[in-house]
């Protein structure tokens, strides 16, 4: 950085280096917008990355600097100096534009984490560009939301939701959702929330497990589309947040009672009841959950949906992967032939149904036409078909029940099926597709997905990796006035 003196150039001099700079940016752009089609010999002279480069090291040697910004920061007692151009840092940034207004030296107060980025931020005012990491997101963020840099702060946002699976040694989603909610981002917020809800068995044995705070937990836990191995893993979860957190009893029971307790087999119930030191603490405020637990348990879901509610979310499953659940499929070369599998799942959540068992098929097909696609005769003499491309079809996922039963009465099947995509280096879960038992077909399978690559997002080493979630739900046959 260039030393700070006391003599200011003159006002011609002060503007002529970044407006010479900025001139031959905008000529440079408009050559490269000109119409030559009509001039066989036109050719574009590009030297915009020449450009960037002056720009830089005029930022690096200020030179005909007209402006100085002196960043101080609590964790250190020298102030970082940056000799810069009035012009360059208004066109980018409204507050910069208004400090720099009747001055030419300002001091500006950074805490530590954006103080380390501010040279990372100024070189961004000038080239347009800048690198970031994981840890860098948030500060990177808060100084274009402070200075009113728009393109960086819509950058930085994109780069946050497009990171989401990236792996980091202490987690980082969790940070980020509560970042968003501070600055109001709804966007990156849902990003954020249904990434935690789709992968939330990787994040309850991660470190940022630990981080995630009361609202951010409440709002999980009244999620029908977790993604988990079972309830009781959510439990267990749940209960280690608790010992380390210990918030106060009203916080700790609206958690507890947020548990799906009629989801955990009855074994498991009598265990938590003998063992869980947190239950023990707070068995008062869930006494009640635990009692129609063992009735949903006991009695045959018809009777008991007579005396209970059962629409609600209480006896509605999430998305459980243990195998009396549903099944993974691994379809190898998706793109090449129909294929077709079978799985079992237990009726019902209920004791009651633990031992009946329903038969799946699925039948997927990558290249299934709509009827508006599929071959005709048209009315010429030839009679020929209409020529159809194979990429007019679009993969099509189709599940149905092998049998039908008695025991089906009173209870229906909401169908999900988890897209699992490698990202920076993990299995994840990006997509969920669900629907209902009215439909045998899940709607809008892989629209947007091209399984004729190799690189597809949707593809792990050539394979579609599924995971096929069957919930049955319980519904209230007959109202009984208690």
């Amino acid at each position: 950085m260039a030393r700070l003196t006391g003599a200011r150039p003159v006002a011609a001099r002060r503007w002529g280096c970044a407006a010479a700079f900025l001139l031959l940016l905008l000529t440079v752009q408009a050559a490269q917008k000109a119409d030559l089609s009509g001039d066989t010999t036109a050719a574009t002279i590009n030297h915009s990355l020449t450009l960037l480069q002056r720009l830089q090291e005029l930022l690096q040697n200020g030179n005909g600097s007209d402006s100085v910004l002196r960043v101080r920061s609590a964790a250190s007692d020298e102030a970082k100096v940056f000799h810069t151009h009035q012009l360059l840092l208004s066109l980018q940034s409204e507050v910069f534009e208004s400090l720099l207004r009747n001055q030419s030296v300002i001091t500006l107060h950074e805490p530590p984490e954006t103080a380390a980025l501010f040279e990372k931020f100024i070189r961004y005012l000038y080239c347009g560009g800048v690198s970031i990491l994981l840890h860098q997101a948030i500060p990177l963020h808060q100084l274009a939301s402070k200075y009113r840099v728009w393109g960086l702060q819509r950058g930085v946002a994109e780069y946050m939701r497009s990171h989401l699976a990236s792996e980091s040694s202490q987690g980082h989603v969790v940070g980020w959702y509560h970042y968003a909610v501070r600055v109001g981002d709804v966007v990156l917020q849902e990003s954020c929330l249904q990434f935690l809800a789709w992968n939330l068995s990787a994040v309850l044995g991660s470190a940022e497990w630990g981080s995630v705070s009361v609202e951010l937990l409440l709002l999980l836990l009244e999620r029908s589309d977790l993604v988990l191995h079972s309830e009781l893993e959510l439990y267990t979860a749940v209960e280690g947040w608790l010992s380390r957190r210990q918030p106060e009893a009203p916080v700790a029971e609206r958690v507890l009672r947020a548990i799906r307790y009629p989801m955990i087999a009855p074994s498991q119930l009598f265990r938590l009841q003998a063992q869980s030191a947190v239950l023990a603490r707070h068995r008062g405020a869930v006494q009640d959950l635990l009692f129609q637990a063992f009735q949903f348990h006991a009695a045959s879901p018809l009777h008991f949906a007579k005396y209970f509610d059962v629409n609600c979310s209480m006896f509605l499953p999430r998305n459980y992967l243990a195998p009396s659940w549903g099944s993974q499929w691994v379809i190898t070369n998706p793109a090449r032939d129909d294929r077709s599998t079978s799985f079992q799942t237990q009726l019902g959540p209920s004791s009651h149904d633990a031992g009946k068992r329903v038969t799946w098929n699925v039948l997927f097909s990558p290249r299934w036409l709509p009827v508006s696609l599929r071959p005709v005769y048209s009315d010429s003499v030839s009679g020929a078909i209409q020529p159809v491309r194979i990429e007019d079809g679009r993969p099509r996922l189709v599940i149905t029940p092998a049998m039908s039963s008695p025991d089906f009465a009173g209870v229906s099947f909401q169908k999900t099926v988890l897209v699992g995509v490698r990202q920076q280096g993990r299995v994840l879960v990006k997509h969920a597709y669900s629907f209902h038992q009215s439909s045998d077909e899940v709607p809008d399978f892989l629209a947007h997905a091209d399984l004729q690559k190799r690189t597809s997002e949707y593809l792990i080493d050539n394979s579609l990796h599924l995971h096929i979630i069957i919930k049955p739900v319980y519904h209230s046959l007959i109202k009984v006035k208690k």
